[in-house]
């Protein structure tokens, strides 16, 4: 059986009933439907036959080329290239029909025309011929691929608008799209030719459909320009001088003076044991990192134990969780996305001197890790306990008086740090500019102490530190985020008047250097507020970027919002 090889199929040929092609030997400049084209293996006189390269030429005229069995087919016309053997409607054609030039199979141009039931003219000697055929129909039973754009010339960096209406013959649903070619902007000169190949659900694809469009004269936008007036939240995009822009004024206040309580070493405990624990009354935040390296299923625990002589209750405010995943990046994007999701508070009753868990991870199988975070406010004195179990073992009291106090591994951290919250001010003046975040300089890294050996410690990128950022002429601005440290997967919550939502960052993949900042908002008033979280398993500092976004008068002003 021969299969259809997919080739394009110029805009001019689509639409028409006929598809005229003049050509000129050894030339490969080329005439279709009265536009120009270009062969790459040009038309040649091969044994006083003026010969074309069948793909080529098939691929110009809108003709399905089909192989199979070392053959190829073309309207009535197979060919056999290792034999040099043409067959016209099943009959052997003469000697020399067909030629292969290095790897370019050739055909006679008359027989191509017999093949197509074509007309056929020559002039100039021969040498030029004017090949016209009729426009293939096609299976009947294949949906139709169609589309426009807006017009057809552009300038660099202006938007194209696509509109795409393919349809079916039966009213099959369409149910996939392939492009080829297609950009929603073109910065560099030049003529682009846009495909479209849909399928139907029952499984037949349509022939591709192409339009060409030219991009000239003068840019209306550059790389930057464009992606700040239409890149969506989450997108990346590029700004060389991301690096250069002055620091934003930032002026810290005081605001709610909470603890966090960091467990993240050991970060792979190779035996069940208690990784950390301190006592808190009121609110508190919770965060830890590990990974399951006992070899065997084991999950993560917070005990709350009591330590007044009174019932206490210990209400859960937030909390975000990822577990089980062995993918590292994945952990804090998902647990920052679950927890400025806010699913809801509830509260748990501990008795005096009774003890319950706070929290459970799901299952982890051995080398999967969990990333929680947890807001947490008590009626009273408790101490909380983080264990790491065998799935086998309770998290009873009794069991954690027996376990081991775990070692810190050395290289990660853990500990009690009196400040979660870092409440920041900045009032934009000029713009761009950038507020850095966990770089420990222009943001101090918060300081604590490991209750457990009584080591201070230096939280290094303030991971679990809630950043609540109110930034003050924001109007006509957009922020965006720069990785400075590397690979970057988190989220943000970002209040705008009357909208609060939640930015996953970046929308697909990872942020990566620091010259392509992923889009964050457009502020739709003066005022933002941003609250930002440092994403666990990611690479800090990171820089958020304020730029200003006002369309400018003149064409470069132009700003196209539909989109179908």
């Amino acid at each position: 059986m021969l299969a259809a090889l997919a080739l394009g199929l110029p805009t001019s040929a689509a639409a028409l009933g006929a598809v005229q092609l003049t050509v000129t030997t050894d030339q490969p400049a080329a005439f279709l439907n009265g536009e120009a084209a270009t062969f790459v293996a040009p038309p040649r006189l091969i044994g006083g036959r003026a010969m074309l390269p069948l793909r080529e030429t098939a691929a110009l005229l809108g003709q399905t080329l089909g192989t199979g069995a070392g053959q190829v087919q073309v309207g009535r016309l197979t060919v056999d290239p290792a034999q040099g053997a043409a067959f016209l409607a099943g009959a052997r054609q003469p000697e020399g029909s067909v030629a292969t030039v290095g790897t370019i199979l050739y055909v006679s141009a008359r027989l191509l025309a017999d093949a197509l039931n074509a007309n056929l003219s020559v002039e100039e000697g021969g040498r030029t011929l004017t090949l016209t055929a009729l426009r293939e129909g096609g299976n009947p039973l294949a949906p139709q691929a169609r589309f426009s754009t807006d017009k057809g010339v552009y300038a660099p960096g202006e938007r194209v608008i696509f509109t795409d209406y393919p349809f079916d013959p039966d009213g099959a649903d369409i149910v996939s799209r392939r492009w080829s070619g297609r950009q929603e902007v073109y910065f560099q000169p030049g003529t682009y030719t846009i495909t479209l190949q849909v399928a139907n659900s029952r499984g037949l694809q349509s022939p591709p459909f192409s339009r060409t469009i030219r991009v000239e004269g003068t840019p209306v936008d550059t790389p930057l320009t464009y992606a700040l007036k239409y890149a969506e939240p989450g997108d990346r995009f590029p700004d060389p001088g991301v690096l250069s822009y002055p620091a934003a004024p930032v002026q810290a206040v005081s605001g709610p003076g909470y603890p966090l309580l960091f467990s993240d070493s050991p970060e792979a405990p190779t035996q069940s044991g208690i990784l950390y624990q301190d006592t808190v009354a009121g609110r508190a935040r919770l965060l830890a990192y590990h990974l399951n390296a006992l070899g065997r299923p084991a999950r993560l625990y917070v005990l709350a134990r009591n330590l007044e002589p009174r019932a206490v209750e210990v209400r859960t405010e937030r909390l975000g969780e990822t577990a089980p995943t062995r993918i590292e990046g994945l952990l804090g994007q998902v647990t920052l996305l679950d927890y400025f999701a806010g699913a809801g508070a509830h509260s748990l009753t501990v008795p005096p001197g009774g003890s319950v868990p706070v929290y459970a991870s799901p299952t982890l199988g051995p080398g999967t890790g969990v990333n929680l975070l947890q807001d947490l406010t008590t009626s009273g004195r408790v101490e909380l306990t983080f264990l790491m179990l065998e799935e086998s073992l309770p998290p009873s009291a009794q069991v954690a008086q027996q376990l081991p106090y775990l070692q810190p591994d050395g290289r990660h951290q853990r500990g009690t740090f009196p400040n979660a919250v870092r409440s920041l001010r900045v009032n934009l003046t000029t713009l761009p500019a950038r507020i850095v975040i966990g770089d420990g300089q222009l943001d101090p890294a918060i300081t604590g102490v490991d209750v457990l050996t009584g080591q201070p410690q230096r939280l290094l990128g303030n991971y679990g530190v809630l950043y609540d950022l109110e930034v003050s002429g924001a109007a006509g601005t957009a922020v965006a985020l720069s990785p400075r440290g590397g690979l970057y997967r988190g989220a943000m919550n970002v209040q705008d008047g009357p909208l609060s939502q939640t930015i996953k960052l970046p929308r697909s993949g990872n942020a990566l250097t620091p010259d392509q900042p992923v889009l964050l908002w457009r502020s739709q008033t003066g005022r933002l507020n941003i609250d930002f979280v440092p994403a666990s398993g990611s690479n800090l500092p990171v820089s958020l970027i304020f730029y200003r976004t006002q369309v400018q008068p003149g064409f470069g002003g132009v700003l196209k919002t539909y989109q179908p």
